[in-house]
């Protein structure tokens, strides 16, 4: 009888009890149509209890003759591939390694079934425990041994990959096919996302697949969860946390009790916010290890990985309207160099200008230009004006070409989208960056924002004032006001004289209700709310400062209320506009008291 303790890598496997003959012994029975001790050997192989010596004495004789082992023998070598050698002793380990490299070698019919395998085992093995006939477990999470276990995985996968070169060809769509559904619990997702960016160190010629199949994902856990949501349920956490200490309080009536308010606390209280949380801070760890390297920036790989992330953004990040964490991917990346950033403004731009582009692409690019330049600490006064020059010298040749053409110009979004997301970029942009482009030389900073002629685009026919953000719109003016660079209420309240756009009530009937968001705006770089992924953004970020009452408009003089951890104008969310778009009188009032706006909203007055 063996003990559990033996050392299979200095001593022999003891001899141990089992029924049949040899391996080949029973391959060659079946052959002749015995079929007796084949199902015995399966049979044996499949049981739960089987010992190391069990596993490592059949291993060697199925390496003795793996060239037998063709397509007819499949259900065994599914048996064998289900044997549970992950975590097992090291000559376990070994010696099922050694077959694996034998039988992909010999017979690569099994390829892909000893790729899935290996693959299955990229996420912590489940453990049932029932309570009442209900499975109330996901996975082994607090499994010790994890790391050694995944360690084993991928040497297993380079082994496979060193005697069959063209793995890389069918390990895609199996890495696909086994992604855990995004429901699962964090750590599962977070071993399987931290396993596939491994396996990109060693096969980079699929990083680009694998990256869009984990940000897609990922983009899927991040529309799921609006930034109300979130912030609704932190919120809450944070205000039982306090009742809580509240009620412990009342019975620690001698001891001193800390004024200050319950901190958030590092998971976060909205469970797919914390699921996303997790992939994001692997993602941005990732991202962080291939361009740094033992303390240095390794430029070639930061440029490679550069690049497959803006395919994938093109592809995925792009298209999906009103994501709130996943393009900080991007964000973070172009922190390491400011010619990384340069070259994401450049791609930018690029879409925004062309007219092959699809207008929703188009409008989505000067989106991202705005938010960017507004947001990113990293980006200097001297690329924020370059930008803006560029933005502005096309929105002045669009305004020439639409007072060219004889035609009288209208304010339609159907026909002129991409013309008003670049304006309300250039708004947004200011709102935000003009202290910078005007502090240490304030003589020439005015002389900067003149030559933009913003005048010019506010007075034009097309009237972007009109289907900007209200709070966009209002800021805006505020501060070109004080400026005494354009003033803007002039057209604000002829605006809002004449009509405003509506949506028709999804409900039916007839009640319209005001659409505050026609260009269906959202600015991807609005405040990033992961508590631990967080903390790489943070240092980077640009936070919305509060202007000083001769900045504000004078109806909201002194009328600005405060609110606690929050760092945006904008605040709330936009309502998508669902139905027929008409038109209804409004007041300035209501431009500024709208309801919540789609990613960054108008602002709220108190």
């Amino acid at each position: 009888m063996e003990t559990d303790d033996r050392d299979f890598l200095n001593t022999p496997p003891v001899k141990t009890v089992r029924f049949g003959g040899s391996v080949a012994e029973t391959l060659a029975k079946q052959k002749q149509g015995d079929k007796i001790d084949y199902e015995l050997l399966k049979h044996q192989l499949a049981d739960p209890e089987i010992k190391d010596a069990q596993i490592i004495n059949w291993l060697q004789e199925f390496r003795s003759c793996v060239t037998q082992l063709t397509k007819e023998h499949e259900q065994l070598i599914y048996t064998i591939l289900r044997l549970p050698w992950v975590g097992r002793s090291q000559a376990v380990v070994e010696e099922y390694m050694a077959f694996l490299s034998n039988l992909v070698s010999a017979q690569t019919v099994y390829l892909c079934a000893c790729l899935k395998m290996v693959i299955s085992h990229f996420i912590p093995k489940r453990v049932t425990i029932c309570e009442g006939g209900i499975d109330i477990s996901d996975s082994d999470d607090e499994d010790e041994n994890l790391p050694r276990n995944f360690d084993q995985c991928h040497q297993a996968l380079q082994l496979i990959i060193r005697f069959v070169p063209s793995t890389s060809r069918f390990l895609m769509p199996i890495l696909q096919d086994n992604f855990p559904f995004i429901q699962k619990s964090s750590r599962t997702l977070e071993c399987y996302v931290h396993n596939l960016l491994r396996v990109t160190i060693y096969i980079p010629s699929i990083r680009r697949e694998v990256l869009e199949v984990i940000i897609g994902k990922m983009l899927k856990l991040d529309v799921s969860a609006s930034r109300s949501d979130i912030d609704e349920a932190e919120e809450n956490a944070v205000q039982q946390q306090a009742e809580g200490l509240t009620e412990e309080g009342l019975f620690d009536m001698d001891e001193d009790v800390s004024e200050d308010p319950p901190s958030r606390t590092a998971v976060m209280a909205h469970p797919v916010a914390e699921r996303l949380d997790s992939l994001m801070a692997v993602l941005l760890a990732y991202i962080k290890d291939i361009c740094n390297v033992n303390g240095s920036f390794v430029v070639e790989s930061t440029k490679e990985l550069y690049k497959d992330l803006l395919s994938v953004f093109d592809k995925v990040i792009l298209p999906t309207h009103a994501s709130c964490h996943v393009q900080y991917t991007l964000f973070y990346l172009c922190s390491f160099r400011l010619a990384l950033a340069e070259a994401f403004l450049d791609h930018l731009w690029k879409i925004l200008q062309s007219p092959s582009q699809p207008a929703v692409l188009r409008q989505a690019a000067a989106g991202y230009m705005g938010s960017f330049l507004a947001r990113a600490k990293f980006i200097p006064v001297l690329t924020v004006k370059a930008c803006l020059d560029l933005l502005l010298s096309w929105i002045h040749q669009y305004i020439d070409s639409q007072d060219s053409n004889g035609k009288q110009a209208c304010c339609d979004i159907g026909l002129h989208g991409p013309f008003y997301t670049a304006c309300q970029a250039v708004f947004y942009t200011l709102i935000f960056r003009h202290r910078a482009i005007l502090e240490g030389n304030m003589k020439k900073g005015l002389e900067y924002l003149q030559s933009l002629n913003l005048e010019r685009v506010v007075m034009c026919q097309l009237n972007p004032l009109k289907v900007c953000l209200p709070s966009v719109t209002s800021m805006f003016a505020a501060i070109t006001r004080k400026y005494q660079v354009v003033f803007c209420y002039t057209i604000i309240e002829r605006n809002n004289r004449n009509v405003l756009p509506v949506v028709r009530s999804s409900a039916g009937g007839d009640s319209l209700t005001t659409n505050t968001n026609p260009l269906d705006s959202f600015f991807p770089f609005d405040p990033y709310l992961l508590q631990r992924s967080g903390q790489l953004i943070e240092p980077l970020y640009q936070v919305w400062e509060e202007l000083a009452d001769t900045e504000l408009p004078p109806t909201q003089t002194g009328n600005q209320g405060s609110r606690e951890d929050e760092d945006d104008f904008l605040c709330g969310e936009t309502p998508k506009t669902e139905g027929v778009v008409g038109m209804t009188p409004g007041s300035y009032d209501s431009n500024f008291c709208c309801p919540s706006s789609m990613g960054s909203p108008p602002i709220t007055f108190q």
